[in-house]
C-alpha cells in the first residue's frame, strides 16, 4: 500500500487552517509520508465555475456560523482574516521557495501562516507579512524577496496548480490517499477509517 498523503489547500480557506493543525497528527498515527501542497484555487475556480466559500450570498452567513462552531469544539482559536476571500500568491510562493531549502521547513512555515492568519488575524496575504514569517524561520528578508520573484518558484507554484488540477483537485482542503479522494475538513474521519481498513 502506497503510505503517501497528498493534502492539497489554498491558504485562503478557512477550514484548510484546521485541517493543517490535524494532519500531522493523523499521518503519524498511521505512519504516513504527508505531502503539503499549497496551491491557488481562484486558477481551478476558473475551470469549475464555483465562487470561495464566503462570498456567496446565504452560504457564507452559514460558513460564518460553522467556522466558528468548528473552532469552539477543537478547541482552536478562531479569528477570520482581514480580508477574505484573498489571493495566497505571496505565501504559495513563499512556501515553494522553502521547500527548496528545506522542506520540514516549508512545512512549519506553512502552519504558522495559518496560525498568523486563522488565530492571530494577519493580513496573510500580504508579502510583508509573508516575508515577516519566514524570516522567523532564519532567512534574511531580502533574500526571501528575491526568491519569491525567482521565476523558477513562479513556474513550480504553476506546476502544483496543474498538477492539483490533473489530479481532480476542485476544493480545499483535498486529500489523496492510494488515489482515493477526500474532499473537506469533515471528511478527515472518513479519510482516516479508509486509510485503517485500507480501503473497502
Amino acid at each position: 500500500m502506497n503510505k503517501v498523503l497528498d493534502f492539497y489547500f489554498d491558504f485562503s480557506s478557512p477550514y484548510a487552517y484546521f485541517a493543517a493543525m490535524d494532519v500531522n497528527k493523523l499521518a503519524e498515527r498511521h505512519d504516513l509520508t504527508l505531502q503539503w501542497h499549497p496551491i491557488l484555487l481562484g486558477a481551478i475556480f476558473k475551470k469549475t465555475g464555483a465562487q470561495p466559500l464566503l462570498s456567496v450570498p446565504l452560504k457564507q452567513d452559514y460558513a460564518q456560523h460553522d467556522l466558528e462552531r468548528t473552532a469552539r469544539l477543537k478547541r482552536l482559536p478562531f479569528i477570520m482574516p482581514p480580508k477574505i476571500p484573498f489571493m495566497s500568491l505571496a505565501a504559495c510562493r513563499a512556501f515553494y521557495w522553502l521547500k527548496q531549502q528545506d522542506k520540514t521547513l516549508a512545512h512549519t512555515f506553512a502552519k504558522n501562516v495559518f496560525k498568523a492568519g486563522y488565530q492571530m488575524g494577519l493580513d496573510i496575504s500580504d508579502i510583508g507579512t509573508v516575508t515577516d514569517l519566514v524570516a522567523a524561520l532564519g532567512f534574511k528578508a531580502d533574500e526571501v524577496q528575491v526568491g519569491l520573484k525567482d521565476q523558477s518558484i513562479k513556474d513550480e507554484l504553476r506546476s502544483a496548480v496543474d498538477e492539483a488540477q490533473d489530479s481532480g483537485v476542485f476544493g480545499s482542503p483535498y486529500f489523496i490517499f492510494n488515489n482515493e479522494p477526500f474532499w473537506g475538513y469533515d471528511r478527515m474521519p472518513l479519510l482516516e477509517e479508509w486509510i485503517v481498513k485500507k480501503g473497502w
